[in-house]
C-alpha cells in the first residue's frame, strides 16, 4: 500500500467519517493506492445484507464482482465535483486515488462514486 503522509479520518459535514489531508496536494498527484479484497460475484447479494454494502466498488472485466478497498479507500465521500478520481487496476487489484485537482491542507478529499466527475447518476444506495 502507498499513501502520501499526512491523510486522516476526522468527521465530515452531513457525512460521517471522511478521508482529509494535513498537507496541500497538487492536482495529479497519486494520494493512495489501495489493494483490494475482491468479492465474487456470487457472494454480492450476502455483501447487500451487511454493512459493507455502503463501502464496496464495483469491480472486474465486466463490474460483476466487487472489491473493498484497504486502506483509507473506502472511507472516501462522494461529491458530484470532486477533487480526486480512483482508478481501477484490475491486474495489479488495487484502487489508485489521484487528485484532480490542487486540494489544500485541511481540505477533505472526495471522488465521485459514479466513476466520472461531474457524473449525476443518483447513487445505488
Amino acid at each position: 500500500m502507498h499513501q502520501i503522509p499526512g491523510l486522516y479520518i476526522t468527521s465530515s459535514t452531513d457525512k460521517g467519517r471522511g478521508v482529509f489531508t494535513s498537507i496541500d496536494i497538487s492536482e495529479g498527484d497519486v494520494i493512495e493506492v489501495c489493494p483490494v479484497i475482491i468479492i465474487p460475484k456470487s457472494e454480492l447479494p450476502i455483501i447487500h445484507k451487511t454493512i459493507l454494502h455502503d463501502y464496496y466498488f464495483l469491480w472486474g472485466e465486466k463490474m460483476e464482482d466487487c472489491a473493498i478497498a484497504l486502506g483509507f479507500g473506502s472511507l472516501y465521500n462522494h461529491e458530484i465535483h470532486p477533487n480526486a478520481n480512483f482508478i481501477l487496476d484490475l491486474e495489479n487489484e488495487t484502487i489508485d486515488i489521484v487528485a484532480i485537482k490542487n486540494i489544500t491542507a485541511g481540505e477533505e478529499i472526495t471522488l465521485n462514486y459514479n466513476g466520472e466527475p461531474g457524473d449525476e447518476t443518483i447513487l445505488w444506495f
